[in-house]
């Protein structure tokens, strides 16, 4: 950083008058000091010993001119290549372990900084323990362990090459979408998807799952246990729900089945209920399904012999409408149940009901987290109190935040999968908002559909929410700038999404037909749903074609690979 200084200094020194460098060298001591590295630091002064200074000052063709101004040329050469060689940390020899805790601290932008000053510093900021602990804070690569690939600085190019990529394609509506197969006569009732695994429930009692990782999979039923029932001739399907390794269905007549996706297409379980189920949830890390029916709930898992059983069951006051399963608690599950304007944590444990909300506005809106739940609840009109969300502590019990304040009622919340301290929601407004949890102001407001907010989900630069009028919005809430949007005729019930996919279904609100309606196909499928599976991960040389390019048969689903643009232009509300 000194040498120009230092090469300037030099280049003005100046003209040297006979006679005066004599006099100037006639100090003996200033001349020992000069040999001896004056002005450098001790530890650099410590390593020469006299002879190597006597030596190197003969090996000078300045030391040897002895006049005409030689001893001020080698004072200022000293001097300026004291200054620089004084750069802190160059002359710390550190223990290897201890440089690469201190860097561990740096980000990529700083290890590549860092990999630049010398060849020291280089092996250090390349080390591969540094780029794999890179790799894991941002969430590349996280089931892998550091001896799995020789190269992670690499790897961590790749992958964030990758992510460009996708973030590319979602911006631009480029990549592969399928419309997944729908059932014969029979209207979509409630879709779910877990990891890419969709599942769907229909009017016919048929229960069907497809796995959009593999683009040529067909689809298989799972069958009930009732051999004998005919065809068409089972109750209509209320709830469905999947997780990496369970599938669950909850019918009109109050029978539940639980499937187990790694040993058959046939049901490990099947419960009854007296009553029309009225609510279900499904733990998405273990193998916990939660009921409501009437005013029980009941919480199912399996035995250490694999035999499942009622693991608690409460009594609640009123009708069950919202049930949902806290993440991440171990052996025990808890569950958050919503009945009216009375919210209760259900915990298994002790079968103990904490009442968390109570004689207070009914609740419209329920998500949970591993340690705060989030529930609209509804207002009271501009004269008294408008509609907001309440943030409460599961841990604590006790109220955290209340949010919002708007005039119509919150339809949905998404807690679990938004961004640390932030949440998003929708309201019957047609407005998507981003709540700050540490501030409790609101972050963001789009104006985002024309009938109510449906269903909406953001990670850390977008959000896609679906509408009551049929409508899929993608945002950039960044630059608040809408990305692309796609309109199908029926609600927008379910959207799933990661960085390289995304799950819409659109299931109508009217799942009885007439049979003069079945008759045509054209009226079944404007009534009968939608399911739609968009993959940004795919090459971009599937998107020279500008005609789709149908790849599996057509029993299972039809996938295309174009722009998306092109097939679903903007549908302007």
């Amino acid at each position: 950083r000194r040498r120009p200084e230092a090469a300037e200094r030099w280049a003005r020194r100046p003209e040297v008058v006979p006679g005066r460098g004599e006099q100037a060298s006639g100090d003996p001591a200033l001349a020992q000091g000069l040999l001896e590295g004056a002005g450098r630091p001790p530890a650099a002064r410590a390593t020469r010993t006299e002879g190597q200074d006597v030596a190197s000052l003969s090996r000078s063709p300045l030391a040897r001119e002895g006049a005409g101004g030689g001893e001020q040329l080698v004072d200022q050469l000293i001097r300026d290549l004291n200054e620089m060689n004084d750069v802190p940390f160059f002359d710390i020899q550190l223990p290897y372990e201890l440089a690469i805790n201190i860097f561990q601290y740096l980000d990529r932008k700083e290890l590549g900084r860092c990999a630049q000053v010398s060849k020291t510093w280089k092996v250090i900021a390349e080390d591969e323990v540094l780029w794999y602990r890179l790799c894991q804070q941002e969430g590349h690569l996280p089931d892998s362990s550091i001896s799995d690939y020789s190269c992670w600085k690499l790897i961590f190019q790749e992958c964030r090459a990758k992510e460009h990529m996708l973030r590319t394609n979602w911006k631009n509506r480029k990549g592969a979408v399928s419309e997944l197969e729908h059932i014969p006569d029979a209207v979509l009732c409630d879709v779910h998807s877990h990891d890419g695994v969709v599942i769907a429930g229909y009017t016919s009692g048929d229960v069907r799952v497809w796995d959009t990782r593999t683009w040529d999979y067909v689809a298989p039923f799972l069958e009930s246990e009732d051999e004998e029932d005919e065809p068409g001739m089972q109750p209509n399907v209320s709830f469905v729900r999947i997780n990496s390794s369970l599938a669950v269905a909850a019918y009109e007549d109050g029978f539940l089945n639980i499937w187990d996706l790694r040993t058959g297409k046939y049901p490990v379980h099947r419960f009854e209920h007296d009553a029309r189920i009225q609510a279900l949830a499904l733990s998405q890390d273990d193998a916990t399904v939660a009921t409501a029916s009437a005013f029980d709930v009941v919480m199912l898992s399996p035995s250490e012999e694999g035999y499942w059983q009622i693991a608690a069951e409460f009594e609640v006051p009123k009708l069950v409408q919202y049930l949902e399963i806290v993440p991440e608690t171990g052996r025990y599950p808890v569950a958050v149940a919503a009945a009216g304007d009375l919210m209760y944590l259900l915990k298994a444990e002790d079968s103990a009901r904490t009442l968390l909300y109570a004689h207070g506005p009914p609740v419209t809106c329920l998500d949970v987290s591993a340690n705060q739940v989030a529930f609209g609840v509804q207002g009271l009109g501009w004269v008294y109190e408008g509609s907001k969300i309440l943030v409460y502590s599961l841990e604590a019990g006790r109220r955290l935040l209340k949010l919002g304040n708007v005039l119509r009622d919150f339809t949905c919340v998404n807690l679990s999968d938004s961004p640390p301290n932030l949440m998003v929601s929708g309201n019957m407004d047609g407005r998507v908002r981003i709540h700050d949890l540490r501030s409790g102001n609101i972050a963001l407001s789009l104006s985002a559909h024309q009938l109510g907010v449906s269903a909406v989900q953001m990670d850390d630069w977008k959000i896609v929410s679906g509408g009551e009028e049929g409508l899929v919005s993608v945002w950039d809430y960044r630059t608040n700038q809408k990305l692309w949007e796609v309109y199908s005729g029926h609600p927008v019930q379910h959207i799933s999404f990661s960085s390289h996919s995304l799950i819409t279904a659109n299931v109508p609100y009217q799942t009885v037909m007439r049979n003069v309606d079945l008759d045509s196909f054209t009226t079944h499928r404007r009534h009968r749903g939608l399911i739609r599976a968009y993959e940004f991960a795919v090459d971009q040389l599937a998107f020279q074609s500008p005609l789709p390019v149908c790849r599996s048969s057509c029993d299972a689903m039809a996938t295309h690979y174009y722009d998306l643009a092109l097939a679903f232009p903007y549908n302007h509300v």
